[in-house]
């Protein structure tokens, strides 16, 4: 098969799941987008690559504006303040329904796996 970096069957079209992403990264504490990002990459379903951090930021603006996220200014180290992020009570509901929809989702994945292994055997 041909290299296709852009096609959605190399999975990398999974951004939806940025927005659990973010509430799992910061359910453990505050951090800025850019450690959110790295951490985020580390996920075994992101495989290594971490997301882009400016689309991280876009994602942290719209989680603010909707309640799941506070930001705040951290001048507790050395060097320039960076602007850190925390999740909310709405945020950690929010969490808690994730795992929900995401375990119908696994369900749903495992039903379209075996189709699509059914599927290419012809």
């Amino acid at each position: 098969m041909p290299d296709r970096p852009k096609c959605p069957c190399m999975g990398g079209s999974l951004d939806k799941l940025i927005h659990p992403a973010i509430l799992i990264v910061l359910a453990r504490g505050p951090l800025h987008g850019y450690r959110i990002a790295r951490e985020i990459g580390e996920m075994p379903l992101f495989d290594g690559d971490a997301p882009d951090v400016s689309g991280v930021y876009r994602f942290l603006k719209t989680m603010e504006k909707k309640g799941f996220v506070v930001s705040f200014w951290d001048t507790s180290n050395t060097g320039p303040a960076k602007k850190s992020y925390q999740i909310t009570e709405t945020g950690e509901h929010c969490l808690r329904q994730w795992v929900a929809t995401l375990d119908r989702y696994r369900t749903g994945l495992t039903q379209l796996l075996r189709a699509a292994r059914k599927a290419a055997e012809h």
